[in-house]
């Protein structure tokens, strides 16, 4: 081998190995998991605004999951916690969650309440009063926020397709000192 081509030699092998490393970065974001900013007050106490997460795109989406997803009327994500699964009725009744029937602790709810007059963070509902179906039909999932009182949720914006979601939140990794698996 000459001098010249040596150095040739080293430059390709270099660049092989960036352009691996590229397309391999590029496969697992697209395919596998993605970094993504939280935006907003309407998961806390879970997650603060500008938290950073990692979402993983092949998760199986199950009740309680924190889920990413297309917003309705925006071109944003948002992160809102899987409440009603298809097949699912779901009522809120005096700030008890009530699934099929069965009662639900939500111990990741903000229960703060500012205003001394307000006596519960998430009103009365019923599915059907919000979308008009008695159960979550297929393809779709009723979604809300941990932050009840500062969500714009399935409350609002009706159920959301599954086809809309991005991924389940399953890492944040901002800030350090918060650094959670979920």
């Amino acid at each position: 081998m000459t001098e010249t081509t040596k150095p040739k030699s080293e430059f390709m092998s270099w660049l092989v190995a960036i352009l691996f490393g590229i397309v391999v970065s590029f496969v697992c974001r697209e395919f596998l998991f993605s970094p993504l900013v939280v935006k907003g007050a309407s998961m806390m106490p879970t997650y603060e605004s500008k938290d950073v997460i990692i979402v993983s795109k092949i998760s199986e989406i199950d009740r309680f999951d924190q889920i990413v997803f297309e917003a309705p009327y925006e071109e944003e994500y948002y992160i809102k916690r899987v409440i009603g699964l298809p097949g699912d009725s779901v009522e809120m009744q005096e700030d008890t969650l009530i699934i099929n029937g069965e009662k639900f602790e939500e111990p990741y709810v903000n229960r703060e309440i500012d205003n001394p007059l307000q006596k519960r963070v998430t009103q009365n509902f019923t599915l059907e009063e919000i979308t008009s179906y008695q159960t979550v039909p297929e393809g779709y999932l009723f979604v809300l926020g941990d932050n009840r009182l500062r969500s714009s949720d399935s409350r609002h914006f009706g159920l959301i397709p599954v086809d809309s979601v991005l991924g389940e939140s399953k890492i944040r990794i901002y800030p350090l000192a918060n650094f959670t698996l979920f």
